[in-house]
């Protein structure tokens, strides 16, 4: 990278921080999500995806789990937006997807309560199925078959 990946720097320090202190942080962070420009979104969600596998992996499972857990306390349209951020940009570039430890990320999400993995499978799973052939292809190769069997695909 050129230029400092300001976002990411902040996502290991939200990491780091102890949950009475990352929940509301991150949440916030969360909302202002929706208030950037196109541009500035896609630049978060890039230095997310590049910054996410930098993180210790137990910093990484709390931080994910916190980010699981606020998206589905936002609305449908909310968290579409965010998803659809995230995998427009997987299925440009599905190695972005590949250096994170994909088995842990769906322990993360087992662990979610069944209403909780629910929504977001659903929110999930509806993306993907709205994206034209050869994205939803790129997708479908790199998300784990034990993942695709918990998401209903």
């Amino acid at each position: 990278m050129t230029e400092p990946n300001y976002a990411g720097n902040i996502i290991v320090i939200l990491a780091n921080l102890p949950d009475f202190l990352r929940i509301p942080v991150l949440k916030k962070r969360m909302m202002e999500f929706f208030t950037l420009s196109e541009i500035e979104k896609k630049e978060i969600i890039n230095n997310a995806l590049e910054a996410g596998p930098t993180i210790p992996f137990p910093n990484f499972s709390k931080l994910f789990k916190t980010w699981l857990e606020i998206l589905t306390t936002f609305t449908e349209e909310q968290r579409s937006e965010l998803f659809s951020g995230y995998i427009n940009e997987i299925s440009d570039l599905p190695q972005k997807l590949i250096v994170f430890n994909l088995d842990g990320i769906l322990e993360i999400f087992l662990t979610l309560d069944n209403e909780k993995k629910d929504i977001l499978a659903f929110s999930i799973k509806k993306i993907i199925n709205e994206l034209e052939t050869e994205r939803k292809r790129k997708i479908m190769l790199v998300i784990p078959d034990n993942a695709k069997k918990h998401l209903k695909f």
